[in-house]
C-alpha cells in the first residue's frame, strides 16, 4: 500500500523519521528507508494467513518495498527506531545492499534447513549474536526484543515449541533470559551443536 502523494511529500521532506516498537515503516513509492537505530523484520504472508520472515534489519541496514517484488511486503519496527527515507534514484551502493540482502536470505535459509526445531533455534540465537548482538560479560547480548512469537515465525515453528526449547536452553546453561525478551547467549557453551 502506498501512501498519497501528499504524505509522501511530507515524509520526504524530514530525513529522519522516528517510528515505535511494533508500528510498520511506511511503503513509499520509489524509495527506501536506511536504519540509524532499533531493528526492523521484513515480511510476507501466505495464501492462509501464515506470516513467512524475510529478514532481520538493524543500523545501517536498507530496506524498502522497492527491494522485494513479493506482496504483500511489510517492514516492522521490533524496536523503537530511526530511520531516513531517501528516494531510489539516490541509492548510492546498491550492488552493497542487494548483497547484503541475498547473503541474509541464504543465511536464514540455511538455518531454517535444518530438521530439528533445537538446532535451529541455536542456529538463529548465534547468528543474531554475530550480526545484533554485543558483547557483555557471559557471553552476547541479543537486545532486539524478540518475542517467541517473533522466534517461530523466523524458524516456521510454534510459540509454544520455541518457549519449551529456550526453556531447555536455559536448564542447560546455554542462554540467559533476561527481561524484556532479551538472551545472553553463552557461545562457547553451544559448541556441540556446531557439529
Amino acid at each position: 500500500m502506498f501512501l498519497n502523494s501528499g504524505v509522501s511529500n511530507q515524509i520526504s521532506n524530514y530525513t529522519k523519521q522516528t517510528f515505535t516498537r511494533r508500528t510498520f515503516l511506511p511503503e513509499l513509492k520509489n524509495t527506501l528507508w536506511q536504519i540509524e537505530t532499533g531493528f526492523v523484520r521484513t515480511f510476507t504472508y501466505l495464501e492462509d494467513g501464515t506470516t513467512v520472515a524475510l529478514g532481520l534489519w538493524g543500523p545501517g541496514d536498507i530496506v524498502g518495498r522497492a527491494l522485494s517484488n513479493l506482496e504483500p511486503y511489510q517492514m516492522e519496527c521490533l524496536t523503537k527506531v530511526e530511520a531516513k527515507v531517501f528516494p531510489l534514484e539516490n541509492w548510492y551502493q546498491p550492488t552493497q545492499t542487494l548483497l547484503a540482502h541475498i547473503q541474509q536470505a541464504e543465511e536464514l535459509m540455511v538455518i531454517r534447513s535444518h530438521k530439528k526445531v533445537d538446532t535451529m533455534l541455536i542456529k538463529l540465537l548465534a547468528w543474531l549474536s554475530k550480526k545484533f548482538g554485543s558483547e557483555v560479560e557471559k557471553g552476547r547480548l541479543i537486545d532486539m526484543r524478540l518475542t517467541h512469537e517473533d522466534l517461530a515465525v523466523m524458524l516456521g515453528s510454534t510459540r509454544v515449541t520455541i518457549t519449551r526449547v529456550l526453556g531447555q536452553f536455559e536448564q542447560e546453561g546455554l542462554i540467559d533470559r533476561l527481561s524484556l525478551h532479551r538472551i545472553v547467549l553463552r557461545e562457547e557453551d553451544i559448541w556441540y551443536y556446531e557439529i
